[in-house]
């Protein structure tokens, strides 16, 4: 394996354990933690994905700068392209929607539940799965 794809299989791998830690980890524990109020929960979890997204975008750029110089499989190239396209949709599609509502709850509002934080869950675990099969073909390239 030349160095482009090692390089891409590590972020890919890094990716994968931040996601997997944050979303399904950090995420709904913080709330179980005495004395964290669901404004204090939701405060401390816009940071934190804030902080999350924009490493994965820099990581998602670190996997192309890493493969542009290699012909990477057609497998590698749809499975980060699915990982890459979900984290798109996460921060263009859902997030503003999560911060509308996130928004409203910390201002006072009662606001219901929204649906799109399925979504941005559903988006997640495809995220998972993409990024497992990715850097298991990259590693295997």
């Amino acid at each position: 394996m030349s160095s482009g794809p090692a390089v891409a299989a590590a972020l890919t791998f890094v990716w994968l354990g931040m996601v997997l830690a944050i979303s399904f980890l950090e995420a709904p524990l913080k709330f179980r933690a005495p004395g964290v109020t669901l404004q204090i929960g939701l405060g401390i979890g816009r940071l934190v994905f804030r902080a999350l997204n924009s490493t994965e975008v820099l990581i998602a750029v670190g996997i192309l700068v890493a493969l542009a110089p290699s012909r990477p499989s057609v497998g590698v190239v749809v499975t980060l392209a699915i990982a890459f396209v979900a984290l798109v949709v996460q921060l263009a599609g859902v997030r503003p929607r999560l911060t509308r509502r996130s928004d409203a709850v910390l201002a006072g509002q009662n606001a219901a539940r929204s649906r799109a934080h399925y979504i941005y869950v559903a988006l997640e675990v495809i995220k998972i799965v993409a990024l497992v099969f990715g850097g298991i073909l990259l590693l295997s390239s």
